[in-house]
Protein backbone atom coordinates (compact mmCIF):
# COMPACT_ATOMS: atom_id res chain seq x y z
CA UNK A 1 0.00 0.00 0.00
CA UNK A 2 1.22 3.13 -0.79
CA UNK A 3 2.02 6.15 1.58
CA UNK A 4 -0.31 8.98 1.20
CA UNK A 5 0.04 12.22 3.02
CA UNK A 6 -3.21 14.06 3.26
CA UNK A 7 -1.52 17.81 4.18
CA UNK A 8 2.08 17.87 2.02
CA UNK A 9 3.95 16.24 -1.22
CA UNK A 10 5.26 12.89 -1.23
CA UNK A 11 9.07 12.17 -1.38
CA UNK A 12 11.46 11.10 -4.05
CA UNK A 13 13.43 7.76 -2.90
CA UNK A 14 16.38 6.60 -4.97
CA UNK A 15 16.07 3.20 -5.19
CA UNK A 16 19.71 1.30 -5.60
CA UNK A 17 19.57 -1.80 -7.37
CA UNK A 18 21.64 -5.03 -7.77
CA UNK A 19 25.09 -4.54 -10.09
CA UNK A 20 23.91 -8.24 -11.81
CA UNK A 21 21.39 -10.92 -11.46
CA UNK A 22 21.79 -12.39 -7.93
CA UNK A 23 19.70 -12.10 -4.43
CA UNK A 24 18.99 -8.36 -3.78
CA UNK A 25 19.64 -8.81 -0.12
CA UNK A 26 22.81 -9.94 -0.04
CA UNK A 27 23.96 -6.36 -1.06
CA UNK A 28 21.19 -4.62 -0.47
CA UNK A 29 20.25 -3.31 3.10
CA UNK A 30 16.64 -4.35 4.30
CA UNK A 31 15.94 -1.02 4.64
CA UNK A 32 15.33 -1.41 0.29
CA UNK A 33 12.88 -4.31 0.95
CA UNK A 34 11.23 -2.05 3.30
CA UNK A 35 10.83 1.22 0.97
CA UNK A 36 9.71 -1.23 -2.00
CA UNK A 37 6.89 -3.09 0.32
CA UNK A 38 5.83 0.29 1.15
CA UNK A 39 5.61 2.17 -2.62
CA UNK A 40 3.27 1.85 -5.52
CA UNK A 41 4.73 4.72 -7.60
CA UNK A 42 7.78 3.73 -9.73
CA UNK A 43 10.02 5.84 -12.38
CA UNK A 44 12.42 2.88 -14.23
CA UNK A 45 14.25 2.53 -17.21
CA UNK A 46 12.73 -0.79 -18.00
CA UNK A 47 9.34 -2.15 -17.27
CA UNK A 48 10.61 -5.78 -17.44
CA UNK A 49 13.43 -5.92 -15.55
CA UNK A 50 12.20 -3.56 -12.69
CA UNK A 51 9.37 -5.63 -12.39
CA UNK A 52 11.46 -8.75 -12.28
CA UNK A 53 13.67 -7.10 -9.67
CA UNK A 54 11.07 -5.89 -7.48
CA UNK A 55 9.43 -9.48 -6.98
CA UNK A 56 12.60 -10.53 -6.47
CA UNK A 57 13.18 -8.65 -3.56
CA UNK A 58 9.42 -8.58 -2.78
CA UNK A 59 7.52 -12.22 -3.91
CA UNK A 60 4.73 -11.08 -1.89
CA UNK A 61 4.63 -7.27 -3.46
CA UNK A 62 1.06 -6.95 -5.76
CA UNK A 63 2.60 -6.30 -9.66
CA UNK A 64 -0.83 -5.03 -10.73
CA UNK A 65 -0.73 -2.20 -8.10
CA UNK A 66 2.50 -1.19 -9.54
CA UNK A 67 2.26 1.98 -11.18
CA UNK A 68 5.32 2.46 -13.49
CA UNK A 69 6.68 5.62 -15.50
CA UNK A 70 9.23 4.68 -17.74
CA UNK A 71 12.32 7.01 -18.42
CA UNK A 72 14.94 5.96 -21.13
CA UNK A 73 16.36 7.33 -24.11
CA UNK A 74 13.25 7.19 -25.76
CA UNK A 75 11.28 9.56 -23.18
CA UNK A 76 9.91 13.26 -24.28
CA UNK A 77 11.33 15.81 -22.20
CA UNK A 78 8.54 17.47 -21.76
CA UNK A 79 6.99 14.30 -19.79
CA UNK A 80 9.71 14.02 -17.10
CA UNK A 81 7.93 16.21 -15.02
CA UNK A 82 4.47 14.64 -15.13
CA UNK A 83 6.34 11.99 -13.49
CA UNK A 84 6.43 13.57 -10.28
CA UNK A 85 2.46 13.89 -10.55
CA UNK A 86 1.58 11.24 -7.96
CA UNK A 87 4.35 13.28 -5.65
CA UNK A 88 1.88 15.99 -5.51
CA UNK A 89 -1.04 13.94 -4.63
CA UNK A 90 0.78 12.73 -1.81
CA UNK A 91 2.56 9.69 -2.80
CA UNK A 92 5.66 8.63 -2.51
CA UNK A 93 7.95 8.13 -5.99
CA UNK A 94 10.81 5.52 -6.06
CA UNK A 95 13.07 5.67 -8.90
CA UNK A 96 14.82 2.58 -9.59
CA UNK A 97 18.06 2.20 -11.54
CA UNK A 98 19.07 -0.77 -14.21
CA UNK A 99 22.03 -1.14 -12.05
CA UNK A 100 23.48 0.88 -9.11
CA UNK A 101 22.15 4.02 -7.69
CA UNK A 102 20.17 6.32 -9.20
CA UNK A 103 21.16 9.56 -10.51
CA UNK A 104 24.69 8.22 -10.69
CA UNK A 105 25.54 7.74 -14.58
CA UNK A 106 22.10 7.00 -14.89
CA UNK A 107 18.83 9.27 -16.34
CA UNK A 108 17.51 9.16 -13.10
CA UNK A 109 19.16 12.71 -12.41
CA UNK A 110 16.72 14.60 -14.99
CA UNK A 111 13.93 13.67 -12.50
CA UNK A 112 15.74 14.52 -9.34
CA UNK A 113 16.80 17.87 -10.67
CA UNK A 114 12.97 18.55 -11.00
CA UNK A 115 11.94 17.18 -7.79
CA UNK A 116 14.09 19.85 -6.74
CA UNK A 117 12.79 22.39 -8.45
CA UNK A 118 9.28 21.51 -7.33
CA UNK A 119 10.48 21.79 -3.88
CA UNK A 120 9.80 17.60 -2.81
CA UNK A 121 11.96 15.87 0.04
CA UNK A 122 14.43 13.71 -2.13
CA UNK A 123 15.82 10.63 0.29
CA UNK A 124 18.87 8.61 -1.09
CA UNK A 125 19.04 5.52 -0.04
CA UNK A 126 21.91 3.11 0.69
CA UNK A 127 23.09 0.69 -2.26
CA UNK A 128 26.13 -0.26 -4.22
CA UNK A 129 27.57 1.91 -6.91
CA UNK A 130 30.48 0.38 -9.24
CA UNK A 131 32.19 3.61 -9.19
CA UNK A 132 32.87 4.07 -6.11
CA UNK A 133 33.13 0.05 -5.50
CA UNK A 134 35.83 0.08 -7.86
CA UNK A 135 37.76 3.17 -6.79
CA UNK A 136 37.42 2.12 -2.75
CA UNK A 137 39.10 -1.43 -4.28
CA UNK A 138 41.34 0.53 -6.74
CA UNK A 139 44.41 1.57 -4.40
CA UNK A 140 43.95 5.04 -6.12
CA UNK A 141 43.67 8.94 -5.05
CA UNK A 142 39.70 8.32 -2.79
CA UNK A 143 40.41 12.27 -2.21
CA UNK A 144 40.51 13.90 -5.39
CA UNK A 145 38.73 11.94 -7.97
CA UNK A 146 36.71 12.45 -11.00
CA UNK A 147 34.39 10.07 -13.30
CA UNK A 148 34.60 10.92 -17.35
CA UNK A 149 31.60 8.42 -18.71
CA UNK A 150 31.94 6.75 -21.85
CA UNK A 151 35.23 8.06 -23.87
CA UNK A 152 35.04 8.69 -27.41
CA UNK A 153 34.37 6.26 -30.25
CA UNK A 154 36.63 7.55 -32.78
CA UNK A 155 40.39 5.96 -32.52
CA UNK A 156 42.11 9.30 -32.65
CA UNK A 157 39.84 11.64 -30.43
CA UNK A 158 40.30 8.24 -28.07
CA UNK A 159 43.86 8.05 -28.11
CA UNK A 160 43.59 11.97 -27.52
CA UNK A 161 41.33 11.99 -24.49
CA UNK A 162 43.15 9.20 -22.88
CA UNK A 163 46.24 11.18 -22.90
CA UNK A 164 44.49 14.00 -22.00
CA UNK A 165 42.88 12.46 -18.58
CA UNK A 166 46.31 10.95 -18.02
CA UNK A 167 48.16 14.51 -18.26
CA UNK A 168 45.21 15.73 -15.68
CA UNK A 169 45.97 13.01 -13.24
CA UNK A 170 49.94 13.71 -12.85
CA UNK A 171 48.69 17.51 -12.56
CA UNK A 172 46.41 17.06 -10.25
CA UNK A 173 47.15 13.95 -8.32
CA UNK A 174 43.57 12.99 -9.63
CA UNK A 175 42.19 9.43 -9.96
CA UNK A 176 40.30 9.22 -13.80
CA UNK A 177 37.44 6.91 -13.56
CA UNK A 178 36.02 5.72 -16.80
CA UNK A 179 33.68 3.25 -18.46
CA UNK A 180 33.23 1.29 -21.70
CA UNK A 181 30.30 -0.57 -23.55
CA UNK A 182 30.88 -4.15 -22.19
CA UNK A 183 31.56 -5.25 -25.76
CA UNK A 184 34.54 -3.00 -26.55
CA UNK A 185 36.14 -3.68 -22.79
CA UNK A 186 39.03 -5.96 -24.26
CA UNK A 187 39.57 -3.26 -27.19
CA UNK A 188 39.27 -0.51 -24.41
CA UNK A 189 42.38 -2.40 -22.12
CA UNK A 190 44.58 -2.59 -24.85
CA UNK A 191 44.56 0.99 -26.30
CA UNK A 192 44.99 1.65 -22.51
CA UNK A 193 48.23 -0.08 -22.54
CA UNK A 194 49.17 1.03 -25.37
CA UNK A 195 48.82 4.77 -25.15
CA UNK A 196 49.48 5.82 -21.31
CA UNK A 197 53.08 5.83 -19.92
CA UNK A 198 54.30 2.27 -18.41
CA UNK A 199 54.35 3.78 -15.05
CA UNK A 200 50.71 4.84 -15.16
CA UNK A 201 48.45 2.34 -12.82
CA UNK A 202 45.13 0.97 -14.36
CA UNK A 203 42.74 -0.17 -12.60
CA UNK A 204 40.10 -2.69 -14.24
CA UNK A 205 37.19 -4.17 -11.76
CA UNK A 206 34.60 -5.92 -13.59
CA UNK A 207 31.44 -7.88 -12.61
CA UNK A 208 31.52 -5.90 -9.22
CA UNK A 209 29.61 -7.85 -6.09
CA UNK A 210 29.05 -10.87 -8.68
CA UNK A 211 30.67 -13.87 -8.22
CA UNK A 212 32.78 -13.81 -11.19
CA UNK A 213 34.83 -10.22 -9.33
CA UNK A 214 37.82 -8.75 -11.07
CA UNK A 215 39.71 -6.21 -9.42
CA UNK A 216 42.99 -5.44 -10.18
CA UNK A 217 45.59 -2.67 -10.78
CA UNK A 218 48.76 -2.56 -12.36
CA UNK A 219 51.29 -0.44 -14.25
CA UNK A 220 50.50 -0.18 -18.40
CA UNK A 221 53.54 -1.92 -18.71
CA UNK A 222 52.72 -4.95 -16.27
CA UNK A 223 49.11 -5.02 -18.07
CA UNK A 224 50.95 -6.54 -20.91
CA UNK A 225 51.55 -9.73 -18.86
CA UNK A 226 48.12 -10.13 -17.94
CA UNK A 227 45.33 -12.13 -19.59
CA UNK A 228 41.80 -10.95 -18.53
CA UNK A 229 38.84 -11.48 -20.66
CA UNK A 230 36.29 -8.57 -20.04
CA UNK A 231 34.03 -9.34 -23.36
CA UNK A 232 30.30 -8.33 -22.52
CA UNK A 233 31.38 -7.99 -18.29
CA UNK A 234 29.88 -4.46 -16.91
CA UNK A 235 33.65 -3.46 -15.96
CA UNK A 236 35.18 0.28 -14.54
CA UNK A 237 38.54 1.15 -15.68
CA UNK A 238 40.77 3.83 -13.62
CA UNK A 239 43.98 5.40 -14.57
CA UNK A 240 46.61 7.28 -12.35
CA UNK A 241 49.38 8.63 -13.70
Amino acid sequence: MSTQHSAKSGGVYLIPSTLGDMAPLEVLPISIKQTIERLDHYIVENEKTARHFIKKISPRKSQPSLKLSLLNKFTEHQEIPTFLNPCLEGFDIGILSEAGCPGIADPGAAVVKIAHEKNLQVVPLVGPSSILLALMASGMNGQNFAFNGYLPIDGAERKKYIKTLERKSKEENQSQIFIETPYRNNKMLEELIKTLAPSTRICVAADITLPTEYIKTKTAINWKREHVDLHKRPAIFIIQA
